[in-house]
């Protein structure tokens, strides 16, 4: 299988939040040898780079940009009542007409 890549980095990591991915790619050869982008799950249309020199800063801030995501998520999620509907937003209330 061929390796993926990015502007010259090969890509080696991939952490999936929602229709969002995040990634590591690695590059030996450029003055940041490692990067993190950000694409919809599906493409590869990588970008918000956030490059790094290290390997273990590179995996932080994957882990840190995921973690980020999963709380905006669950916010969204906090926001909605269990029918689905949002909280906060009129909903018709099914009743008896007036007398």
């Amino acid at each position: 299988m061929e390796r993926e890549t990015n502007a010259g980095y090969a890509i080696t990591d991939r952490l999936s939040v929602g229709d969002l991915e995040f990634v590591i790619g690695q590059n030996e050869n450029a003055p940041a040898k490692f990067v993190t982008w950000r694409c919809k799950k599906g493409e590869k249309d990588y970008h918000w780079g956030h490059y790094c020199s290290d390997r273990l800063t590179a995996l932080e801030d994957l882990c840190n940009r995921a973690l980020d995501e999963i709380h905006h998520e669950k916010s969204l999620q906090k926001e909605k009542d269990p029918d689905g509907s949002l909280v906060g937003k009129s909903k018709k209330k099914n009743r008896e007409p007036e007398r």
